[in-house]
Formats: structure tokens, C-alpha cells, sequence
């Protein structure tokens, strides 16, 4: 289902339908490499920079992840996937002073490296760049979340990552534990069960920590902290489970991850049509 811009233009985004009953969609933010032109003549690194810059920072394959959980699963999830490189804009980030990325130049528009060297000039005014690509996929995703709630009474979020095996000078927790799978949760919007049920999917991955070395989880800013019937979770995968680091290509752990990822697709499917209270079956690991 693709969609535009204010301005006319095809989104750099698209949701993929899944079934009219399922409320879960896996979002996929940052598996893409893709600059354009008029970004790409901004930014301050050579070529060969950039290339390096990009394998570090990309979450790759996590979209053939989710792809392949859609094609494993017994019910199709829906799937929010960004086509945008995060240099281009990062979605999951808050653009402004909340954002605590910010501080390191990784704010909704990225001023620094992963190595902290500079990626655009001092004095770069986000504007633009927030206007045309941040603006239309929060108010897109916020639309695909109500959709689900209109459709289903729930929306659960299950955002797609993936994370380097050694810590990026970036990292503001980089020193804190990196488990095979790290599962973010947030207070309001990941209900115990839901975690729970994670951990029971990716056990077989050598298991889970929860909130390290990176935490929350992404929820549209009109139902983040108001609305319960809003859930959410990050899955955010070590990436020597599946690919040779740092960006190349995939290897068999992709396949087991995507059955991973419909495993627990299917588990909040179950969770939601039991009433999303308990989980039979679900046990911790996280």
C-alpha cells in the first residue's frame, strides 16, 4: 500500500497489508541504504566514507526478516517499512529536545558519525529534511496504528533491529550487556506478556536481555503515554546471528530469525483473541 507526501511526491515508505484481523505491525526503520541525490550532496563524507558510515549504521536485512516472519506465520502481520536510509532521517527519534541521541549529533537529523567525526556542516538546519521525510511518516505510522485500533480495538507494534556485535563510539550505553537479542519495552505500552512471549520466541537464540544495550520502543507521539490499547516491543537482534559484520551478506540465521519473529507474531495474535491479558504457555527468558 503505498502512499504520498504532502507534496505530491511517492512516500519513501510503505506499508505492506497483512490480514484485515491482525492488529500487529512490524515496523522496519532503518534496513535501508538508500540516499537521495540532493541528501547525499550535504553530506561531508567521500564515498568510501560513506559506504563504511552506512554499513555500521544500517540494520541490515532486518526487512527480509520481517518479510520472511509475514511469509512463516499463520496469520500475515502488517509491515510499516522505511526506504530511506536513517541519515536521512532517523523516524525513531524525537526532533527536538527530549532526544537524548541528540547530544552525541544523532538527534531526527543526524550532524555526526558513528564515530562522532561530523556528517554535516555546523549550522545545518534540520527543517527541510524534517518537513519532507520525518513529518509524513510519523503522521503515516500514526495512521497505520489507528487503522489497526479501528479495525481490531488493538494495535500492537513490534519494531524490527538489528545491533553490531562490538560497541560504536556513538553508543551513549554501549557498555552495558549485548545479549543475542535485546528486547526494548516501555513502561506504558509493553505489557508483561507481551515481553514474555519474546522471550519464548528468540530462547533459542542463546536468549534475551531486555532494555541493553538499547531501550524503548517506538510508539506514534498520539498514542504514546494515553492510550493502552497501544502496545508495542523492539526486537533488536545481535547481528552475528545472521550476517557477516559489518555490512555483509546474510547467512543461514536469517531464515531461523524470521521463524523466530512469526513465532512471536503468531504468539500476540493468540494473546489478543485470549483478550491480551495472559499468555498460556509463555514463559520469561528475557
Amino acid at each position: 500500500m503505498s502512499s504520498a507526501t504532502p507534496g505530491g511526491r511517492a512516500a519513501p515508505f510503505r506499508l505492506h497489508p497483512g490480514a484485515p484481523s491482525s492488529p500487529v505491525v512490524l515496523h522496519v526503520p532503518h534496513s535501508s541504504r538508500a540516499v537521495p541525490p540532493d541528501v547525499r550532496a550535504d553530506l561531508l563524507l567521500d564515498d568510501a566514507e560513506l559506504a563504511r558510515e552506512l554499513d555500521r549504521i544500517t540494520d541490515a536485512h532486518t526487512a527480509r526478516i520481517a518479510a520472511r516472519a509475514v511469509a512463516a506465520g499463520a496469520t500475515a502481520p502488517w509491515r510499516f517499512v522505511n526506504g530511506l536510509s536513517r541519515l536521512v532521517v532517523d523516524p525513531e527519534r524525537f526532533p527536538d529536545e527530549r532526544e537524548e541521541m541528540a547530544s552525541v549529533g544523532m538527534g531526527a537529523v543526524y550532524t555526526r558519525t558513528t564515530h562522532r567525526a561530523a556528517l554535516r556542516a555546523e549550522g545545518f538546519d534540520p527543517a527541510p529534511l524534517l518537513d519532507r521525510y520525518f513529518h509524513p511518516y510519523a503522521e503515516a505510522m500514526r495512521a497505520a496504528v489507528a487503522d489497526r485500533l479501528a479495525a481490531t480495538g488493538r494495535a500492537v507494534i513490534i519494531d524490527v533491529h538489528s545491533y553490531p556485535t562490538a560497541a560504536l563510539p556513538y553508543e551513549l550505553h554501549g557498555d552495558g550487556r549485548r545479549p543475542p537479542v535485546c528486547l526494548g519495552t516501555d513502561a506504558f505500552h509493553t505489557p508483561d506478556a507481551l515481553t514474555a512471549l519474546a522471550g519464548t520466541a528468540f530462547a533459542g537464540f542463546g536468549g534475551c536481555g531486555l532494555n541493553s544495550p538499547f531501550a524503548g520502543t517506538y510508539v506514534p507521539m498520539a498514542h504514546y503515554g494515553r492510550d493502552a490499547r497501544v502496545s508495542a516491543l523492539m526486537v533488536e537482534i545481535r547481528r552475528d546471528l545472521y550476517m557477516t559484520e559489518p555490512g555483509g551478506a546474510p547467512g543461514p540465521g536469517l531464515d531461523a530469525l524470521g521463524g523466530a519473529l512469526a513465532a512471536l507474531v503468531d504468539g500476540v495474535h493468540a494473546w489478543v483473541a485470549a483478550g491480551g491479558t495472559q499468555l498460556p504457555g509463555a514463559t520469561g527468558g528475557a
